[in-house]
């Protein structure tokens, strides 16, 4: 299959510190395809995505992203975002005074262009909104002030469902959230997901894998990936965990 996504021995480090972190990562996500990283606290993982995502902070040492067959290494963040790479945030910014749905249109029409009207797009997100059940004033807030933490991985999701990427980089969208909430969460990532978007998820816990219909997962530990497998590998971490996996 062609692969939208091809992270061919990837080296990176923090700028400010001189510390490495991705240690030669290997990655090839195909189009339409969901692909899971799981892996302990501080191996790496979100450094990975800040890094596919054109963080600042982060210092590409050697290696590719190519996306869509074009390296984009050299790429900034917003010229990533127009390519079609939206990532969500493990504790996502609160923007003071940006009201939310003003975000949503004008984030929009920077991607999308003006094609479609302004009531064509507030359909579509109260389309979206119906199924997240959140409060009547959602989209009237200023973007994630106030939010309760379900709230602001819903506020992600509802971004993501809108903006429809090609591909989607969820860090740890499962953190905080309760049962009923992981639920409609995952439901909405398998809506994003038959709308023709590739996923990469990240997390530790395998609780919302089994929502969703997972072609890979990655055990990730020291900076690199270290296995990779189909859904059962989220079963054998959960059983034995990662130091067993990886070993």
């Amino acid at each position: 299959m062609e692969k939208l996504l091809e992270v061919r021995n990837l080296h990176a480090s923090v700028k400010e510190e001189n510390l490495k972190i991705l240690k030669g990562v290997n990655l090839d996500i195909g189009y339409g395809e969901l692909h899971a990283i799981m892996g302990p606290n501080g191996s790496g993982k979100s450094t990975l995505a800040n890094v596919i995502m054109g963080n600042p902070r982060y210092k590409v040492d050697s290696g590719e992203i190519i996306f869509e067959g074009e390296n984009i290494v050299e790429l900034t963040t917003d010229e990533r975002a127009k390519k079609g790479i939206f990532m969500t945030f493990q504790n996502p910014f609160e923007i003071d005074g940006v009201k939310f749905s003003n975000f949503l249109l004008s984030a929009y029409r920077k991607i999308h262009g003006d094609s479609e009207s302004f009531a064509q797009l507030n359909k579509q997100i109260d389309e979206i909104l119906s199924e997240l059940v959140v409060s009547d004033n959602f989209l009237n807030r200023f973007l994630n002030v106030g939010f309760s933490g379900g709230e602001k991985k819903k506020s992600e999701i509802l971004q993501a469902r809108f903006l429809k990427p090609k591909l989607l980089i969820l860090d740890e969208i499962d953190s905080g959230l309760d049962v009923d909430a992981l639920r409609i969460v995952a439901n909405q990532i398998n809506k994003i997901r038959e709308s023709g978007t590739s996923i990469l998820i990240i997390t530790h816990y395998k609780r919302i894998l089994n929502y969703l219909d997972v072609d890979k997962v990655h055990v990730y530990t020291d900076g690199k990936i270290v296995k990779s497998g189909d859904f059962s590998l989220a079963d054998e971490i959960e059983k034995n965990g990662y130091s067993v996996i990886a070993g």
